[in-house]
């Protein structure tokens, strides 16, 4: 081992690079932000570098020996050919060593990292990069803090890192589709629910509406095919809207979307809880309080980053198609063989008779309540940025696989559920697939509660897409000023954090305020995501129309988006008037107010760029003018004196200001000012309400009328104890200011 003192001079490697041979060791050379590093090598000149200005140096005897008997280090520098300075020079910036491992074993090497003005000659960085990574956790209280979200969030992950925190098919397939998948789970219940209130008899209509449902869902997915083709990078309603059918348009489809992801958290929570007061109906009581818990672990899942979010709610959603397509297929089965179980109804399940007719209107209901299942579609094409390369395909493959699994189920469920006879328990304490899966393996089985317990899983984790999108779409609302620009800034996880729990307290309210019930937030959904989906569409025939002179198949491509805009527009007009009077008014009423909010935010933001927006070569002030410098103090101890001296290094206008209760009090501090003896103003503020930041605020505001184009500068001095406990014990009115 080597050891080099401080102000040495280490001969360091330098490559000429050029072609060596195949007897000669590879170089290496990688680009650390704007600095290069140079790994020396056996048979490479050296020339000796300029001083280091470290400590010591340690590197292995198996290294790469110089002629000189030296051993090479790696060196991060800012140019190749970096200026070397003499044994005079100093070390100003910053400089840190790192051992690392080589590719063999025993072959380690020390890598000199320096940033700053290293010797005389050498110029600082203009880009440095800096860390930050515990800037926030200064002092107990920040350290607590800091280790309190690492344990529930994690290590912060470096922008570099992003590509590595994208999706692959089958995570993507959890995260993204869940919502589809999981609503197999409730689709059919919410035909049935509507049906029955025509009696019995009418729920033999359960099963034909399962297949229109079904043809609409292949219509949509091929019609999302066709958008994922033309905008690989992402095609979401928003922004298929917005380019070609206009901004109003985009807004439209971007209020739509992000009222209905707030609803497929709190229909999704509340449908996971009634699968699990099904298995334990003592829980029932508690499920408004167990629907929040449930969302705010999900909040905190997603804190953690996409990718680890997927990798969390992966392993749920395939049990949940295990347990699923187990229990379909031997309902299937027995269903060949003949042996299928009758059930019995409760006189309690079975309505009076003349509750309703059974006639179109009803029908509609029922089409528009199984129409819930074809939510989630839009999530993959909102989330194609999220996926591995290549994103496009990755995002059509895995949209084909949730359609398929999803109708899958979808039929396979309402098929079995007629034949057997089911009939869905109004006080929702039981769930149709909870009676599905006592009629086929009995009541307490091991796979009873397995499809319960994966089933509750799936219903919860299903909110994750509209974790997973909602956000993003923030985000891009926020990118484009339609939305406060803190929505477009990810956190320490790479997630967007602000829209993350924006969204989380939202559907919080949402399922407090209808008492975690499926059937009252029902009537909500749907009807946005209808909207969006048919602006979507019609875009794209807008888009295939625009590029129909450098595509012969563009009328081709047209017409199935065509299809896909008119079979979607018309679920949205059935959906709408079929529940607009259990609830769907309120979102048709939503969707304007939030669009004319997104126009007001976005009229400020492009007024305040007008505003603001300086232009090079432009004059912003017409003289340079001396700052006014405001100095409120309490009274006249070190920290005080200090920012007194300090102002007189900024400024020559200086205005000392103290606030007191009554003419006694500035008495006494003005004898204490004269004894100090500055020759600096001192304004005394008598506050009879005894008011602090008031007053201060109205004598600036003085200040100010008197000279509007002067600039002022307050200066307060911070005491910062050392102890976070001991911030009780003070007033901290420089951190109220």
């Amino acid at each position: 081992m080597i050891a080099v003192s401080s102000r040495a001079i280490l001969p360091i490697c330098l490559e000429r690079w050029r072609e060596m041979g195949a007897a000669e060791k590879r170089v290496q050379r990688r680009i650390t932000g704007e600095h290069t590093l140079h790994r020396g090598v056996a048979g490479v000149e050296c020339q000796p570098a300029w001083p280091l200005g470290f400590e010591s140096v340690r590197t292995a005897s198996n290294c790469p020996t110089m002629s000189n008997g030296n051993v090479p280090v790696d060196l991060v520098t800012d140019d190749l050919e970096a200026p070397r300075a003499g044994n005079g020079a100093s070390r100003a910036g910053f400089e840190w060593q790192e051992v690392k491992q080589g590719r063999h074993p025993g072959d380690r090497y020390v890598r000199i990292t320096r940033e700053g003005n290293v010797g005389a000659a050498a110029a600082p960085p203009q880009n440095r990069v800096i860390h930050g990574e515990h800037a926030d956790s200064r002092g107990s209280l920040g350290k607590s803090v800091h280790a309190v979200r690492r344990a529930l969030l994690g290590r912060p992950i470096p922008t570099e890192r992003e590509s590595h925190e994208r999706l692959s098919k089958l995570k993507a397939l959890a995260v993204f589709a869940s919502d589809n998948i999981s609503s197999s789970a409730y689709a059919t219940e919410e035909i049935m629910r509507i049906l029955v209130l025509a009696g019995i008899g009418a729920l033999a209509w359960t099963l034909p509406l399962t297949l229109v449902i079904i043809l609409v869902l292949v219509v949509v997915v091929m019609s999302y095919q066709q958008t994922l083709r033309a905008y690989p990078s992402g095609g979401g309603s928003y922004i298929v809207a917005s380019d070609n059918l206009g901004s109003l348009a985009g807004l439209i489809a971007a209020a739509a979307l992000m009222i209905d992801y707030v609803l497929t958290v709190s229909v999704s929570i509340a449908a996971g809880v009634a699968a699990v007061t099904s298995i334990f109906p003592r829980l029932f009581t508690l499920r408004v309080e167990i629907a929040v818990g449930f969302v705010i672990l999900l909040a905190l899942g997603n804190l953690r980053g996409i990718r680890e979010s997927g990798s969390i709610f992966a392993a749920p959603t395939y049990v949940y198609l295990f347990a699923i397509f187990g229990l379909l297929g031997y309902g299937l089965l027995r269903y060949a063989l003949g042996t299928l179980p009758t059930y019995t109804a409760t006189a309690s399940a079975v309505p009076g008779t003349g509750v309703e007719t059974l006639g179109l209107l009803l029908i509609l209901r029922a089409f528009s309540s199984g129409a819930v299942a074809l939510t989630g579609v839009e999530a993959v094409s909102n989330g194609i940025p999220a996926f591995k390369p290549p994103e496009s395909h990755n995002a059509r493959v895995v949209l084909i696989v949730m359609g398929t699994l999803f109708g899958t189920l979808f039929l396979g469920m309402s098929f079995l559920v007629t034949h057997i006879g089911i009939v869905p328990d109004p006080t929702e304490k039981e769930t149709v697939l909870n009676q599905l899966a006592v009629s086929l393996v009995g009541q307490g089985s091991p796979y009873h509660y397995l499809v319960q317990f994966s089933t509750a899983l799936i219903l919860v984790l299903a909110a994750n897409t509209a974790f997973a999108d909602f956000p993003r779409l923030a985000s891009i609302l926020g990118s484009d000023r339609f939305l406060p620009r803190q929505l477009q800034y990810r956190g320490d996880r790479l997630a967007f954090d602000t829209g993350i729990i924006f969204l989380a307290v939202v559907a919080s309210v949402l399922v407090v305020v209808f008492h975690g019930s499926v059937t009252a937030l029902i009537p909500l959904y749907t009807v946005g995501v209808f909207i969006a989906f048919s602006l979507s569409q019609s875009g794209m025939v807008r888009h295939w129309w625009k590029l129909r002179a450098d595509d012969h198949l563009w009328w081709v491509r047209a017409l199935f988006n065509g299809f896909g805009a008119l079979a979607t527009m018309v679920v949205a007009v059935v959906v709408g008037i079929a529940k607009f009077a259990l609830g769907a008014w309120l979102v048709l009423l939503l969707i304007p107010i939030f669009v004319i909010l997104m126009v007001l935010i976005h009229r400020h933001y492009t007024t305040l760029t007008k505003e603001l927006q300086a232009e090079p070569g432009e004059e912003i002030l017409s003289r340079a003018l001396i700052p006014t410098v405001v100095v409120p103090i309490s009274r006249l101890d070190r920290p005080g004196l200090t920012a007194v001296n300090f102002a007189q290094s900024l400024s020559s206008d200086i205005t000392i200001v103290h606030i007191v209760e009554n003419q006694a009090e500035a008495e006494e501090f003005r004898s204490q000012w004269n004894a100090f003896g500055f020759a600096v103003p001192l304004v005394i503020v008598e506050s009879p309400y005894r008011r602090l930041i008031g007053p201060l605020l109205e004598f600036i505001d003085e200040i100010d009328e008197h000279d509007p184009q002067r600039p002022i500068t307050v200066i307060l001095a911070e005491f910062v104890p050392r102890h976070w406990w001991e911030n009780i014990l003070h007033n901290l009115t420089a951190w109220r200011l």
